[in-house]
């Protein structure tokens, strides 16, 4: 069984390396927070000293971090992954981040017989508690049969998209439809609260036609229509991902003009204070601006089916 490394023990990055602890792999483990390391060493897990002890003591190093910042930074700087790297690693990258980062790091990572996958994590954070999570995989066949192991330990759902690069760029299409049906569902039950609607009525019709989506049937119920919005993915992260969206787009010459205003409608959000609730909050944002009652469904309400 190879050692695995693991960088960026946040909100997801925890539980999935306690997954993989727990799996049996041996694990060494490093975040600029201590407390997440405790609880890892209580797993089992190795502290290491930084990136660059991680890469020293594994054959495959995952980093799951919060934006291409950190994930250059901590893949390519002077006492990073790269830098102390040994031939034959692999590097696999499960952040959200810029296509473009992604592409360099595979380039750089191949002038030191290094080799990059990059895994970006499709559902929430529940999820990665559970190991459920999904992934979307971008790998040579070589690397995806090696990694394989490892993704099954974390998650139930895996995809292999592609060559490297693919998983980063199906993650923007996916939160693209993911992100931007948040807004739409918001300014629909908000319309509907204006209107007076019954809400649990509402939801009702829209689950039975064409209208219905896993957002508004399966996030929203467990979450802000429950009136609990602590985040699984905060619209902070929601809104950084519609930046990367829109970035790729331009550059790939894609107008995306409802994503656009999608982020403009995050941007709200954020500057109002609800950058830290659950995007399935932006429906509380908007109704705090339209003065609106916030849509609640009754204790123990369940979606019909």
């Amino acid at each position: 069984m190879e050692t695995v490394g693991f960088i960026g023990l946040g909100r997801m990055g925890r539980p999935m390396a306690a997954n993989l602890r727990r799996k049996g792999f041996d694990l060494a483990v490093h975040d600029i927070n201590a407390e997440p390391i405790r609880v890892l060493e209580e797993l089992g897990a190795r502290r290491a000293n930084g990136a660059a002890g991680v890469a020293q003591a594994s054959d495959v190093v995952i980093t799951m971090l919060p934006s291409s910042v950190e994930v250059e930074a901590t893949v390519l700087g002077p006492d990073g992954i790269l830098a102390n790297s040994k031939p034959g690693q692999v590097i696999m990258d499960m952040s959200t981040v810029e296509p473009a980062t992604t592409d360099r790091l595979a380039t750089a990572a191949k002038e030191r017989g290094v080799t990059v996958v990059d895994a970006p994590v499709g559902r929430l954070a529940a999820h990665a508690d559970r190991g459920e999570s999904l992934f979307m995989v971008g790998a040579s066949d070589a690397d995806y049969e090696r990694v394989l192991p490892l993704l099954r330990a974390m998650g139930s759902t895996i995809y292999h998209c592609g060559p490297v690069g693919s998983g980063t760029r199906t993650k923007l299409v996916n939160n693209l439809v993911a992100i931007t049906l948040c807004q739409v569902n918001a300014e629909a039950l908000a319309l509907s609260q204006r209107f007076g609607l019954d809400l649990t009525k509402t939801l009702e019709v829209l689950y039975g036609t064409t209208a219905t989506n896993g957002q508004l049937r399966l996030n929203w119920p467990a979450k802000v229509l429950a009136g609990d919005t602590s985040p699984g993915f905060t619209i902070d992260l929601a809104h950084k991902d519609l930046s990367l969206i829109l970035s790729a787009a331009h550059a790939a010459k894609v107008p995306l003009p409802a994503v656009a205003a999608t982020r403009e409608m995050f941007s709200v959000a954020r500057a109002s204070g609800h950058g830290l609730a659950d995007f399935s909050g932006i429906v509380d944002a908007l109704c705090d601006i339209a003065q609106i009652d916030k849509p609640r469904v009754p204790a123990g309400w369940k979606p019909p089916g």
